[in-house]
């Protein structure tokens, strides 16, 4: 098998399991330690192999970089919010998802996910809230929308960035 067929393999595995993991968000708010953990380390493993042989997405250390920050970001912002409202406003499992995808993508890759799932996740939230007959208290499954931005970002890498550079010039 050439490289080329391994990596297309590669990113229909992982586009899967981010489907997998929206849909268990979606019908139960839970994403589970069992998948997102593993995804973290078969990420950094893969990018740490892949260096060696020029198949990675992201370098080693950048690898390493992004599962940090991306759980970090996440961590942070829920403190944040426990301390201001005394209450969690984002799960541990977003958390461990966005670092799953920084393992596999890299620490710069974390920006756009986190617009994309961001801007997607506003839009897609009113819908749910107003699907669900809720109010805007209600919480809604984040994850989803960091899975959209995570395949966005694998297979259109960067051109989010590029789009809003050159919108800018």
């Amino acid at each position: 098998m050439d490289a080329f067929t391994f990596l297309v393999i590669l990113k229909i595995a992982l586009i899967t399991a981010l489907i997998f993991l929206a849909y268990i968000d979606l019908n139960s708010f839970q994403l589970p330690n069992a998948i997102t953990i593993p995804l973290i380390a078969i990420g950094l493993i893969f990018n740490a192999v892949g260096a060696l042989l020029y198949t990675g997405f992201a370098s080693p250390l950048n690898s390493l970089l992004g599962a940090i920050t991306g759980y970090t970001l996440l961590w942070t912002l829920d403190q944040t919010y426990f301390l201001i409202k005394k209450q969690h406003g984002i799960g541990l499992g977003d958390a461990k998802l966005l670092s799953a995808l920084g393992a596999w993508l890299g620490v710069g890759a974390i920006p756009n996910i986190l617009l994309i799932a961001s801007i997607s996740g506003a839009l897609g939230g009113v819908l749910w809230l107003r699907y669900q007959k809720q109010t805007i208290h209600s919480a809604f499954p984040f994850g989803p929308f960091l899975a959209f931005a995570g395949i966005i970002e694998l297979l259109w890498p960067q051109h989010l960035q590029a789009l809003v550079l050159n919108s800018l010039t």
